[in-house]
């Protein structure tokens, strides 16, 4: 059975700023909006965060009402098992302090660079690997790009330029558009990829006009999407996705693998299969990075292999996305075999 979630009516003809605007902040807001029963979780929540609650109406939109298991909600929802400190866990699982080569610039792998486009993201997932990073340390204002790409004009073995955060499709279409430009006038630059889970919580931000000035590019160019559960796609992706598609902009999945979420072979198997339906190719399976506060996330490798083993059984090569961990100081994503 195919998970699809119903666009609802109130947003229609909104832009994605303007959903963004009505982001739920608070706990109390988001128990209210879904009619959660406190009475059974109260003593588990946390309210005051250092890492704050952020999600966009359009998310808790597909969200059971009432359901403290949704696999939704349990990516998004405080709890106190962040403030345990766990062995293995840091601030910094990546390794990423000594690859930040420069303000705004991180430079893990040969051929590729990462730019901290955007420090702000749509939604605050709860075991994101960078809810400990010096953002403020790398933010980059349109005045200083020119800093970034000067990096990447003197590294003549950079070919792909990809644009991370925080969440990059924060910046406007106006500002993706100049950064695109500049990054194009380098002639050792090919490919141009921009990783976002901002078109997954708000698939409004899947915009025309940000269609229009990728397709113009000559770079070839990448949407990598970061979507966990099948529940998160909905009608308005199904209208979107295979228009970019059809446009000529690859569009690939990276999930991570989550204890209570999606770590279960239905779960996967259905993911898969409704991103294909969407002309979306599933890319990576991620294990956990081990970032502090994200433990109670965390699927045991062994777990992880078997249900990769079960997708192999149940799926095509094509939609088997790659089990993979991200090691610190390792010249590429390790790859987990059975």
């Amino acid at each position: 059975m195919h998970i699809i979630t119903q666009t609802h009516d109130e947003y229609q003809g909104m832009s994605w700023q303007q959903i963004l605007a009505q982001s739920v902040k608070t706990v109390a807001e988001l128990i209210t909006q879904l009619a959660l029963d406190t009475s059974q979780i109260e003593r588990t929540l946390r309210t005051k965060l250092a890492f704050p609650l952020l999600v966009p109406p359009t998310f808790v939109a597909r969200m059971q009402k009432g359901d403290w298991n949704d696999p939704l909600l349990r990516q998004i929802l405080p709890v106190q098992h962040e403030l345990q400190q766990v062995e293995g866990f840091g601030v910094d699982p990546l390794g990423e302090q000594v690859t930040n080569v420069q303000k705004g610039i991180i430079h893990k792998y040969r051929g590729r660079v990462l730019l901290i486009a955007a420090s702000g993201c749509a939604i605050n997932c709860r075991y994101c690997f960078r809810r400990h990073f010096p953002y403020q340390e790398n933010r980059v204002g349109r005045e200083q790009w020119q800093h970034q790409l000067q990096y990447i004009a003197e590294d003549s073995s950079i070919s792909e330029v990809i644009l991370s955060g925080g969440d990059p499709l924060m910046l406007s279409d106006s500002a993706l558009a100049e950064l695109l430009e500049q990054i194009a006038a380098i002639p050792h630059v090919r490919r141009f990829r921009i990783h976002s889970r901002l078109p997954v919580v708000i698939p409004q931000r899947l915009t025309d006009e940000l269609l229009t000035l990728l397709q113009r590019s000559r770079l070839k160019t990448t949407l990598v999407l970061h979507v966990n559960h099948p529940q998160e796609l909905s009608t308005e992706h199904a209208k979107r996705l295979p228009i970019w598609h059809r446009s000529g902009i690859h569009l690939l999945n990276q999930s991570v693998l989550l204890k209570d979420i999606n770590d279960c072979a239905e779960v996967l198997i259905e993911l898969s299969e409704r991103l294909f339906e969407l002309d979306v190719l599933p890319y990576y399976l991620h294990v956990l990075d081990r970032v502090q506060g994200a433990h109670h996330f965390e699927v045991a490798e062994t777990q992880a292999k078997q249900l990769h083993q079960q997708l192999l059984a149940n799926l095509p090569g094509y939609l088997v996305p790659k089990l993979v961990r991200e090691i610190a100081g390792e010249p590429n994503k390790t790859p987990l075999q059975g």
